[in-house]
């Protein structure tokens, strides 16, 4: 047998995040419309229901789908790695493609399950500081835990990433998006979880301005530290 690493080719790596992608975006959306319609009303027990949900198939596809592609499922965090020197410039856009294709598939298959109109447009209004500097928020937080525990505890970035995404839909005022792919694609979708696309631009810049000081502050913590002299 070889002791050679597990190295999927770019193809199967694509496919993974397109699929990952697609499940996730499509349990975000699907939970979300499912939710509304049973809560009677209560847009607290939706957003519980929904919150549920995505940090259980969060949990799933990062488990299932990091040994091929890492798991990425987010423009963002492709974009961290290749910063920090983790991951080929050259593959950062199609990575970014299959994400996004593979989402507005899932956004599509939401709509279709649920008898609702294929091509939609987001009505629903998230604007404002209070939004913006909770997406930034979001997005360092989501971006540092993956960098910190894939350092000391690269078994756990399953667990940690769902657990913190489920904490960050309670504790930010934009119920934590932390993704460019997914923020446009849930533009697309007229439901509990949609964005006005004219809010769009200006949750993407959060999310990256997030990214980048995680990318900052993750790579200071995560070095590794000076060798220390000692005397004789």
């Amino acid at each position: 047998m070889s002791d050679a690493p597990f190295e999927p080719d770019l193809a199967r790596r694509l496919a993974a995040e397109a699929i990952g992608s697609f499940f996730l975006f499509a349990g975000v959306l699907g939970s979300g419309v499912m939710a509304e319609t049973l809560s009677g009303g209560n847009i607290g027990i939706a957003l519980l229901a929904n919150t549920i949900a995505t940090g259980a198939i969060l949990y799933v596809l990062i488990a299932m789908l990091g040994p091929y592609s890492g798991a990425h499922f987010n423009p963002a965090v492709t974009l961290a790695f290749a910063l920090r020197r983790e991951f080929l410039w050259r593959d950062v856009l199609p990575y970014a493609l299959v994400q996004i294709v593979g989402g507005v598939l899932g956004a599509f298959a939401v709509h279709l399950m649920f008898d609702l109109p294929i091509l939609q447009l987001a009505t629903k209004a998230r604007e404002g500081t209070g939004q913006l500097a909770a997406e930034a928020i979001a997005s360092f937080g989501l971006i540092f835990t993956i960098i910190v525990t894939l350092r000391r505890l690269p078994a756990s970035v399953p667990a940690s990433v769902a657990l913190y995404i489920s904490a960050a839909y309670w504790f930010t005022s934009s119920t934590s998006f932390a993704n460019p792919a997914i923020t446009l694609v849930r533009s697309l979708s007229d439901t509990f979880a949609g964005i006005a696309p004219a809010d769009v631009p200006g949750f993407i810049a959060a999310q990256i301005v997030g990214m980048l000081l995680a990318v900052v502050a993750g790579g200071w913590l995560t070095a590794d530290p000076p060798t220390r002299q000692t005397d004789g």
